[in-house]
């Protein structure tokens, strides 16, 4: 089995898991509102309009568990979601662009380099990048904290569906080459797209090794 493919067991391990209750736990707008670190956690980053709400609700097959938006930057807050008492989810602020005031981008992006800094029961970022446009500088200043940091981050290309064939073929190679020198660059990149369900079988299985 290589580091792209799962073998049965584990792709089974992902269903069951992902099949199990999921609740809503909290915003958090404070570090200090934080709640005990009881479980593993994974994060998804990621520019706005990234599709960051679409994919979590594939991940868990819900339709409006995390709150698709039109409106690019809608998650204001860290909201923290638990899956089955086995781990958290946690849907971060999307970076790039918001319809909000510099004071309060300025508070959510504080709060959010904060939890990733700091956060001790932090297994993974997902790092959400957008297939159609690459990874961007945003998403490499992002980069930048997590590998000073020394926070595990790992590519995941959304929207794969939206490309045409010769735009994807090599696409994950390009992303690995343009980031494979990164300290804590996790080298595998994942395609996905939440409308066909493309690749969400395998991020099941990856997010369940935490577990």
């Amino acid at each position: 089995m290589s580091d792209l493919e799962f073998d049965d067991e584990a792709i089974e391990k992902g269903r069951l898991l992902f099949a199990s209750p999921i609740d809503f736990v909290m915003g958090v707008t404070s570090l200090s509102a934080l709640p005990p670190a009881d479980y593993p956690e994974v994060t998804f980053a990621g520019r706005s309009n990234v599709g960051k709400s679409s994919l979590i609700n594939a991940l868990t097959n819900r339709k409006n568990l995390a709150r698709a938006s039109n409106e690019p930057g809608r998650t204001r807050e860290l909201n923290y979601f638990n899956l089955n008492e086995q781990l958290y989810l946690v849907d971060i602020p999307g970076y790039g662009y918001a319809r909000a005031s510099k004071t309060d981008i300025a508070r959510w992006t504080k709060l959010t380099l904060n939890y990733l800094r700091g956060r001790p029961t932090l297994k993974r970022v997902f790092l959400l990048v957008d297939s159609r446009r690459g990874v961007m500088d945003t998403d490499e200043e992002v980069m930048d904290m997590l590998d000073t940091a020394a926070v595990v981050y790992q590519v995941v290309l959304t929207k794969v569906d939206k490309l045409k064939k010769a735009e994807r073929d090599g696409i994950s190679e390009k992303v690995m080459t343009k980031l494979k020198k990164r300290p804590a660059f996790h080298p595998v990149v994942r395609e996905t797209s939440s409308e066909t369900g493309m690749g969400i079988a395998e991020l099941r299985a990856e997010i369940a090794n935490f577990c």
